[in-house]
């Protein structure tokens, strides 16, 4: 049971929780390899982590398109020469009523939360499979599991990630790892995707009185990655106690 000398791949690495699970597992050893879609603040996770001697590369990603996943998946394998684990974190939340007709939102949560997991599970499987080991850890949300007004669309998204995982987890044998993360109210910079005013004046309110920091969901993850391999954690729900 080590983190010391996995390779891990993170999407979302910029911010939130991927940043605080790359420091987490940076200072345990692992080699971590850090993809989001802006690359000043994902540089700045890099350079800290280097800073305090971990250990790290980067590669701007936007998990929209299934070549970044790939190149990103590609320069760990370069880097470290395996795969250990791809933590599928990367989402946003432009949370609205449905009346409000944001259909873009819809498309952009649909993409970057659906399609972009699919899209990071697509590029690590086929490594997992040459080396006959390897773990997925799916970032998905509580907002899944309670159905609340404004969260229809952002739930349905993190609902069919968590569909799509226990249906890989039951296809994926002795030696692939499969699990799914759910947090709740986190400080995380999740109001900067809401396009309404008041839902981001609401949901940044909420969070200021409830939320639990991203460290917390990190050590829940970096749980996950140090069971020994023949154990599989299959799901874990992390929220504040304050929580409803």
């Amino acid at each position: 049971m080590s983190i010391d000398g996995k390779i891990v791949v993170i999407t979302g690495a910029s911010s939130g929780i991927g940043r605080a699970t790359a420091k987490l597992l940076a200072q345990q050893g692992a080699l971590v390899v850090l993809g989001a879609r802006r690359l000043e603040p994902l540089q700045q996770v890099a350079e800290a982590i280097s800073a305090s001697g971990g250990r790290v590369a980067f590669r701007q990603t936007d998990v929209r398109q299934r070549g970044d996943l790939e190149a990103l998946v590609s320069a760990a394998v370069e880097e470290g020469g395996q795969l250990d684990v791809i933590v599928n974190n990367a989402g946003v939340g432009p949370i609205s009523r449905f009346d409000d007709l944001k259909v873009e939102d819809w498309d952009l949560m649909i993409d970057v939360n659906f399609r972009g997991t699919l899209y990071g599970i697509a590029a690590a499987l086929p490594v997992f499979a040459r080396q006959g080991f390897g773990h997925v850890v799916n970032v998905i949300s509580t907002a899944g599991l309670k159905i609340v007004p404004t969260m229809g669309v952002y739930a349905a998204t993190k609902n069919a990630v968590r569909t799509a995982t226990e249906a890989l987890r039951q296809e994926a044998g002795p030696t692939l790892r499969v699990t799914e993360i759910s947090p709740g109210m986190t400080a995380t910079n999740f109001g900067d995707s809401i396009t309404d005013a008041a839902m981001k004046k609401k949901i940044e309110a909420d969070l200021g009185a409830t939320a639990i920091p991203a460290d917390a969901i990190a050590r829940g993850i970096v749980f996950a990655i140090d069971q020994p391999a023949e154990v599989d954690v299959g799901s874990i729900v992390i929220r504040p106690t304050a929580q409803g």
